[in-house]
This record gives structure tokens, C-alpha cells and sequence, in this order.
């Protein structure tokens, strides 16, 4: 609505129902309310636990205020592609549940963002919860490079195991698929990283021109998958 790319003629306010916030052990998989606040997230100790990629990225968000009144669920469905947690969230390959008239259905991330500002979110439907599969000790980070520390990210990487995600890189979230298939074939972090910027488009504007975008791509890559492999 901010950037009027939506009029709506009614607005309802969701902040009242703390049904939607939670983080919750469901055995082999983490539950998250899509109202939980960035905040809760970060300071989850069963998410520090077992789901440390989605904790540590939701502390980077912002400054206290947005992750004391921002959502995950807010996040996801704005469907930003210079958003944190969209990466996070393919990289761990959450699944996302959506509530409407006709009931729920799941949503593999994968098949959630399908354009700039545009989800799987249809006229009607509500996203209720994201739930994320236990990573045993799996490997992880998150980088991200910014003009200050509360900014969007010039370029962003998430990481879980082999799987990556990039942040603003295209006109949605969006895999590494280059880079995964390289390291399915036995390719190192810094080999793999070199594939960083293939099927990307990333915005060229006056934070960053695509080709540095791409550039810095390859560097965070790098980056991440090394760190990750030291975890």
C-alpha cells in the first residue's frame, strides 16, 4: 500500500490475534505463526536450537523497532526479493500453509513467490503458519551486504547445507540453482561460487549496478558456504 501498488477498500488489522504467534515443536519439524514478531524469532531458544539459520537472519533485520513490530508472516507475503527471510525460508525448503474460505493448503517455498511483490497468497486467503523441517546439525549461514546496517541488502546469501538463496538478485527470491548443481557434482564452496550470478537479473539502479550485484553475489557465496561448512 506504501508504494501503491495496492488500494485496497478495506484494511483488516490482524495485530489482535495472538493465535498467530508462536514457534512450537512438532517433532521432526519447527511450526511458526505468521505473526510472530522478528523479534521472538531471534531470541527463540528452540529455533537457536534446531532451526539456527531463521534465528540468526531475523536478528539482522532492521533496528529494534522494525523486529519488535515486523512479522515473519508480513514478510513472506510481501514477497519482497530484497527481503531477508524469503531467502531463509527456500533455502530451508519451508512449506507454507494458507488459509481461506475453501480451507488450507501447503505451500513448498519454492512454489510461493512467483514475481515481484507477487505470492501463492490468492484474494481471500490468509498465510497462517510456515513450518520448517528440523536441520540436525546441518551446516548453515547468512550474509548480506548493505550501504548501513539497517538497510535493504545490496545482495544477500542464505545457506542451509548445499541449498542457497539469493537476496535481491531478481525480480523475486530466488534459488542459486547454478551454484546447488555444481556442488551436487562435487564442486568446492569457491568453484561453486563462481556460478552465483548465472540466471540472475538483478536490479540496476543507483544503490548498485547489476554487474556489481553479481560480482558481489559470488564473493557472499563464497562466503557463506565456507562458514557454513565450519558450523
Amino acid at each position: 500500500m506504501k508504494l501503491r501498488l495496492a488500494v485496497p477498500e478495506v484494511v483488516v488489522d490482524l495485530g489482535g490475534l495472538p493465535d498467530l504467534s508462536y514457534v512450537e515443536d512438532r517433532g521432526d519439524t519447527v511450526a511458526i505463526g505468521a505473526m510472530t514478531r522478528h523479534h521472538d524469532l531471534a531470541t527463540s531458544e528452540l529455533l537457536g536450537r534446531e532451526v539456527p539459520l531463521l534465528a540468526h537472519a531475523a536478528g539482522t533485520i532492521g533496528d529494534p523497532q522494525v523486529r519488535h513490530r515486523g512479522t515473519i508472516g508480513g514478510s513472506l507475503v510481501h514477497g519482497d526479493p530484497a527481503s531477508d527471510l524469503p531467502a531463509v525460508a527456500l533455502a530451508l525448503d519451508a512449506v507454507l500453509v494458507v488459509r481461506g474460505p475453501a480451507g488450507s493448503r501447503e505451500v513448498p517455498a519454492t512454489e510461493f513467490f512467483k514475481d515481484f511483490f507477487e505470492t501463492a497468497v490468492e484474494p481471500g486467503e490468509l498465510l497462517t503458519e510456515i513450518r520448517i523441517a528440523k536441520r540436525g546439525g546441518q551446516g548453515w549461514d547468512f550474509q548480506k551486504f548493505t550501504r548501513r546496517a539497517i538497510d535493504w541488502a545490496i545482495v544477500g546469501v542464505a545457506v542451509a547445507g548445499d541449498a542457497v538463496a539469493l537476496v535481491n538478485m531478481g525480480p523475486k527470491p530466488m534459488r542459486a540453482s547454478a551454484v546447488e548443481a555444481a556442488l551436487a557434482a562435487g564442486a568446492s564452496p569457491a568453484e561453486a561460487a563462481e556460478h552465483a550470478a548465472e540466471g540472475t537479473s538483478p536490479p540496476d539502479e543507483h544503490n548498485a549496478g547489476a554487474a556489481y550485484r553479481q560480482h558481489l553475489a559470488k564473493v557472499l557465496v563464497r562466503r557463506a558456504l565456507e562458514n557454513a561448512r565450519t558450523r
